[in-house]
């Protein structure tokens, strides 16, 4: 049986580089994207190494929840068509912004950090538990250290500042897929985490590089920070995708669930926030109120 991969934010950056490393592990890779430009040159890179199955890309802007749901019901239906199981799903979108902006009324970075992944994933649960042995891949970033750990609203109190933002939105993303895992567990669907760690990309050579996403406090240690930032993130993007691609594909993991997948490719202990069952209660019932899976 074909074994299929859908990878979202797959044109480009380190979602490119985690298709190609699953192309090259023998999957059927779908890419997902808002530029079908970049989704052609995505597909045709992918299939000029020779894979044992064409790549194809889906367009979708996955700042909006309506097209989440179309994509979903798009990836469902040629699965149940065709009879293939969907395999894998690798949650690779991610963004960060300098200035407060929403999409669909909700801040944006936790609509295309959490609530966009949450809802694909929620969607196509039934599509992977029919699948099963199936895996779902969420990526994480370090940011979530940052992060306030509060979720009664979308929105934390203070002011607006993109990478501590970036970093609670990746923390709830973080806690729903612990969650998720206790919830899939025996359903023969494996959850995990993966956590890129630095490489140069859109993200780190452009929003990153402006101190206005930290606080006062940090700015203030702006010339180290920055430093020390660009050291890390000096890394190309297929050491980035490594950790995605062991997650999805690694046969050690066969059977197990429940992982975070660190920068160096290998099983590492979650952000004790992640794990806190309140923090994950209170991430359930903001994602069923700004992302229901039934829309009214």
């Amino acid at each position: 049986m074909k074994r299929t991969a859908v990878v979202t934010a797959g044109t480009a950056g380190i979602g490119l580089e985690t298709a190609l490393g699953l192309a090259a592990a023998g999957f059927a890779v779908t890419v997902v994207g808002r530029d079908p430009g970049r989704g052609a040159g995505a597909v045709e890179r992918i299939d000029a190494t020779g894979p044992a199955h064409p790549a194809r890309f889906l367009p979708a802007d996955l700042a909006s929840l309506d097209q989440v749901r179309a994509l979903a019901r798009t990836i469902a239906a040629d699965h149940a068509a065709s009879g293939e199981p969907l395999t894998v799903l690798v949650n690779n979108v991610g963004a960060m912004f300098a200035e407060h902006r929403t999409r669909g009324g909700v801040e944006a970075s936790f609509v295309l950090n959490h609530l966009s992944p949450y809802l694909l994933t929620e969607l196509l649960l039934p599509t992977l538990t029919a699948g099963a042995p199936s895996r779902i891949v969420n990526v994480t970033s370090g940011a979530v250290t940052v992060a306030k750990r509060v979720f009664d609203t979308v929105e934390p109190p203070g002011g607006y500042y993109g990478f501590h933002w970036y970093g609670r939105a990746k923390l709830a993303n973080l806690a729903y897929t612990l969650d998720l895992a206790d919830r899939m567990d025996g359903t023969g669907v494996s959850v995990f985490a993966a956590d890129p760690g630095g490489a140069a990309t859109d993200m780190t050579n452009g929003t990153m590089t402006d101190p206005k996403i930290v606080s006062p406090a940090l700015r203030l240690l702006w010339p180290l920070v920055r430093r020390t930032f660009e050291r890390s993130t000096s890394g190309p993007a297929s050491a980035a995708a490594r950790p995605s691609v062991v997650a999805a594909t690694d046969e050690t993991l066969s059977g197990r669930t429940g992982i975070v997948i660190g920068a160096r490719a290998r099983p590492v202990a979650p952000h004790r926030a992640a794990a806190d069952p309140r923090v994950a209660a209170a991430v359930r019932r903001l994602s069923e109120r700004h992302a229901p899976i039934a829309p009214a």
